[in-house]
């Protein structure tokens, strides 16, 4: 399964919300129209010609010469040269025997009108097309909203799509298209991969409030640039909460990437110095740092997080190379607050949306890329190691809005 199907089947929470939307607008106001949806029949192949026979030679006459001594005595008068032989009735044909055989025509086609001729069939349908015009925008930019993709966002999406059309019936199909359309273009600037370095090792941290998903994204990544050849080390940096670690474990046993742990309270910082220690002692191209969820109304645990930061880059001045925040994709507008702490205390590299497949608030991937124009690197869709995927934006929007591509 292509991991967009997988995506548009998981995301059908936000994707039924917008198609039953988008149909009680459209009929509300809508008319009916009849579309002919034409199927081009496939041409018929011109009847061969047949082969001339070619003309037989005539054969030459054969002279019978008269038996004189069968012919009486009183009838044995010689025939004059200049005699001619009186004509002789001959049978009389409707056609010319002596003309090549052909085909006999075949009968006249049926004549039909302009699409007749360039179309095979055609198949009457009805279809509810509504005017675009300023109420059906505010009930869609409403719509959107409630996807959570934020009011400036919305406002900025059915705009883009009212540029040149106001006035122009659409229906539920092409309302989705453009909507697509626009969603993507937003989205396409932040579509961008985890850049790697060529620096020895490559430190990223992950931080997040607690059950955003960061222990199993850590996980999926690792296993992922594992299999891509690279040496992977991870972390355990939330050292309070035992599950955490015990998860970690069970992902570095599948992919093959050890994990380094501390008794249960330990200083994560120092967890996290010993970690680059052995990674640079091991040769590691990627250290990944779990941290313990952050909540952003505990200044404590903020602070515990900057702590972090500053003990690492007492190993390398430019570390951490990367700081993906994991965003639930769930808690709909409070990712919005997330990003904005996250990125205040941990300058924040780009984002990871997960559980994407369990909400109805989809569009807040989109008001995130919006207004802070972060990179996105990877959405998730479930709990499998390949529930977790680079970002496509035009999937992404494809699927939002329930459109088949």
């Amino acid at each position: 399964m292509s991991f967009f199907k997988k995506l548009k089947d998981r995301m059908f929470k936000s994707s039924s919300k917008i198609d039953e939307g988008l149909d009680a607008i459209v009929q509300d106001g809508g008319e009916i129209e009849e579309t002919i949806e034409a199927v081009v029949a496939p041409a018929t192949p011109a009847p061969k010609p047949l082969p001339e026979p070619e003309p037989e030679p005539e054969p030459e006459p054969e002279v019978h010469e008269p038996d004189v001594s069968e012919v009486p005595a009183e009838s044995r008068e010689p025939i004059a040269e200049s005699e001619e032989v009186a004509d002789q009735p001959t049978l009389q044909f409707d056609v010319d025997l002596t003309a090549p055989l052909t085909e006999a025509p075949a009968p006249a086609p049926e004549k039909k009108g302009l699409l007749g001729r360039f179309f095979g069939g055609a198949e009457a349908k009805t279809v509810v097309r509504r005017t675009l015009d300023d109420d059906m925008l505010e009930q869609l930019e409403e719509l959107l909203i409630t996807t959570d993709m934020g009011v400036e966002t919305a406002l900025r999406v059915t705009a883009n799509m009212a540029e040149g059309r106001l006035g122009r019936k659409l229906s539920v199909q092409e309302i989705k298209e453009l909507m697509a359309q626009e969603i993507g273009r937003i989205m396409a600037p932040v579509a961008r991969p985890m850049p790697l370095y060529v620096k020895k090792p490559q430190v990223v941290l992950v931080v997040g409030v607690n059950g955003s998903g960061k222990t199993t994204t850590i996980g999926k990544l690792a296993s992922q640039f594992r299999a891509a050849g690279k040496k992977v080390v991870i972390a355990a940096g939330d050292t309070f909460r035992a599950a955490a670690v015990e998860q970690l474990q069970v992902w570095g046993g599948r992919a093959g990437v050890p994990v380094l742990t501390a008794p249960e309270g330990s200083d994560p910082a120092s967890l996290a110095f010993d970690a680059m220690t052995h990674a640079q002692a091991e040769g590691a191209d990627l250290l990944m740092i779990d941290t313990a969820g952050r909540l952003q109304n505990r200044a404590d645990l903020m602070e515990e997080l900057a702590k972090i930061v500053r003990v690492i880059r007492k190993k390398d001045p430019d570390a951490p190379h990367n700081t993906l925040l994991v965003l639930d994709a769930t808690t709909g507008q409070n990712a919005v607050q997330q990003v904005k702490v996250f990125q205040e205390l941990a300058d924040v590299s780009g984002l990871v949306m997960t559980k994407l497949d369990g909400t109805a608030k989809g569009g807040v991937l989109v008001a995130l890329a919006d207004k802070f124009g972060l990179p996105i690197h990877a959405i998730g869709v479930g709990e499998q190691i390949d529930d977790l995927a680079p970002f496509d934006p035009d999937d992404f929007a494809a699927a939002l809005v329930g459109l088949e591509r």
